[in-house]
């Protein structure tokens, strides 16, 4: 199936007709390639995750590039008002900033992170909400219509987001519509929306939904960025703060 994906054969019928089984079958499959992280599911069918942006799982993502990533959560850290209500993304460098936060209370920090959640609720200083939904297998970030009904009646001072890809032109990019979804929810809720995002992700591979980023926002990255990608967003009046 993986092979015919390749060849582009990408729908559910077309894949059943050709494998030798029933559709339902081949939904069950697809399924579970997805959770393993070997596809994306498109509408009606799939694409190999050899062709877009490859979701690694949270403990693999926490591996890599941890220096910049803490980092970067330094850096951001600066942009936190005191006392203030900040909206903090699921992912690993939003979690790096969450380790950096557990200490500057008094702080209200609403997130859809599930490991940031836990290590901020040992904090006395700080007030901790979680937004519901669905939990992504992968990130452990909660999506869906509760989340956003959660988002919707919040403010924040400042939405902190991160993303697994990231391209001047068309914005940070997800795995998933979902994901965009409910990051830009938190960020029509924030007076200021910062994007976390270490050097590596501006050269990820393609992701199959994309945000836009708004020339309102702030970019916190560390010093690998691309020189082009940094002046890419300064054509857009996108602030880029450099981590030290």
């Amino acid at each position: 199936m993986l092979e015919l994906l390749r060849t582009g054969v990408d729908g559910v019928e077309a894949l059943a007709e050709r494998v030798g089984v029933s559709p339902s079958t081949v939904r069950r499959d697809l399924a579970r390639l997805q959770r393993e992280g070997r596809i994306a599911r498109t509408y009606g069918g799939a694409l190999v995750r050899d062709d877009v942006l490859h979701e690694r799982s949270f403990g693999e993502s926490a591996r890599l590039h941890a220096q910049a990533k803490r980092a970067v959560a330094a850096a951001a850290a600066g942009l936190v008002p005191p006392g203030g209500t900040v909206f903090l993304d699921a992912g690993t460098t939003c979690l790096a900033l969450a380790r950096v936060l557990a200490g500057a209370g008094p702080l209200t920090v609403v997130t859809r992170g599930l490991e940031a959640a836990l290590l901020l609720s040992r904090s006395a200083d700080l007030r901790v909400v979680v937004v519901g939904g669905q939990v992504q297998p992968l990130s452990h970030g909660l999506i869906g219509p509760l989340a956003a009904v959660a988002l919707d009646r919040l403010a924040f001072d400042v939405a902190f987001l991160g993303a697994d890809t990231v391209d001047p032109e068309r914005g940070l990019g997800e795995p998933t519509v979902e994901e965009t979804w409910v990051k830009e929810v938190a960020a029509g809720r924030a007076r200021r929306v910062v994007l976390l995002a270490d050097s590596s992700k501006f050269t990820a591979g393609a992701a199959p939904a994309y945000l836009g980023i708004g020339p309102d926002w702030t970019v916190v990255t560390d010093a690998g960025i691309p020189p082009a990608t940094a002046a890419a967003f300064d054509r857009r009046g996108v602030s880029v703060r450099v981590a030290p």
